[in-house]
This record gives structure tokens, sequence and C-alpha cells, in this order.
């Protein structure tokens, strides 16, 4: 074989697989957010309803937390994004409450009273991400950027539940706010120690 015909052969073979990343990058970015959107469901059905409150307690915000810390900021939303769809869609993916039927209704109805969570999450994760790429990925970051976005997802939540219920700041504060402080900050915590210690992981594989 000449080393032209060689040197031909080699050029196209490389062509042809210049699609095959692109492609692969795609799949991979497909397959991540509905690992992460199935991630957030499950966690979501861990649930407990509390008396004095319409907000159930949910597992979903650590897994808002999480995804935030590993995942860039657009894959980040695009992933809680993609949980909000599935939901909307009548999916059973998000926290089991009394009174919201599913659905839309979930997030928009007269009794959405987490509609306000939920609809933060694609925002908290991504200003997770934004602010965690932001540092060396420490767990003492981690802890910071997710205590942010756990602030952001109690404040959207409690402002919506505010307007729909029409209660003063001072009754918002007891229903949905004030009794998760405790929780949300054992997930902040866990989700730093989780997410650090995978980076560091990572970092260590050859």
């Amino acid at each position: 074989m000449s080393k032209e015909l060689a040197t031909s052969l080699s050029s196209t073979t490389n062509l042809a697989a210049v699609p095959a990343r692109p492609l692969s990058v795609g799949l991979r970015t497909v397959g991540i957010v509905f690992a992460g959107s199935a991630l957030v469901a499950g966690c979501a059905r861990v649930a407990v309803p509390l008396y004095f409150t319409p907000v159930p307690l949910s597992l979903a915000p650590f897994a808002v937390l999480v995804l935030g810390l590993l995942l860039r900021p657009r894959l980040a939303a695009a992933t809680l994004g993609a949980y909000l769809v599935e939901g909307a869609l009548g999916l059973p993916v998000f926290a089991p409450t009394p009174l919201a039927p599913g659905g839309l209704a979930h997030l928009f109805g007269p009794t959405a009273f987490t509609g306000g969570y939920l609809l933060s999450y694609p925002l908290a994760a991504a200003f997770i991400a934004f602010l965690v790429r932001r540092t060396n990925r420490g767990f003492v970051p981690s802890t910071l950027s997710a205590a942010a976005g756990s602030l952001v997802i109690l404040f959207c939540g409690a402002a919506w539940l505010a307007v729909l219920i029409h209660a003063s700041a001072q009754s918002v504060l007891k229903l949905a706010v004030l009794p998760f402080l405790p929780g949300d900050g054992l997930k902040v915590v866990a989700a730093a120690a989780l997410a650090a210690g995978w980076v560091r992981l990572r970092h260590r594989s050859p």
C-alpha cells in the first residue's frame, strides 16, 4: 500500500469518527438528565406528612442539592426541568400529598402548596452548580453552596405558599420554613459530604 493511499484511508477513518463524539456526548447528557430526574423522583417518594403544615417533609431537596453540586449549571437546570415536566405530564414523581391531585395541578392548582418548592428546583440546582464550580469543590465550599441553594428553595416555597393561602409572613415562616430548617441542615451536610467525596475519588482515579 502506498504512503499516499494509507494517508487517505487514515484521513477518511478520522472523518468518519468525528460525528461519533457529539453523538456519544449527547447520549451521555440525555442519560444524566433522566438518571438525575429519576433520583429526584425516588427521593420525593420518601415523604412524611406533617400535621401542622400542608408541606410534607421530603428527601427531594437532598437530591436537588446533590445534582447541583455534581453537575454543570445548565445540565443541573435541565435535569430538574425534566423532572418538573415529567410530573406535569402526570408521572408519579412528586411527593405524595393528600390535597394535590398530581400532574400540572400539583404545580399550579389551588391546593398546590408545594408548587413554589418544586418550581424552584431548576433555579436552586443551577445556582448551587454556579457557586461550587468557582471553588475547589471541597467539603466546606460544597456545604456553603448547598446551603445557599437550600435557602433558595425555602424562600420560593414560602413566597408561593404566602400568595396561595394569603397568610402573613409570620404564619408562613411557621408553616413553610422553620419546621424544615433542621432537616435541611442535615441534607446540606450530607449532600456536601457525598459530592466532595465523589470529587476526591475522581481526582484520585488514574
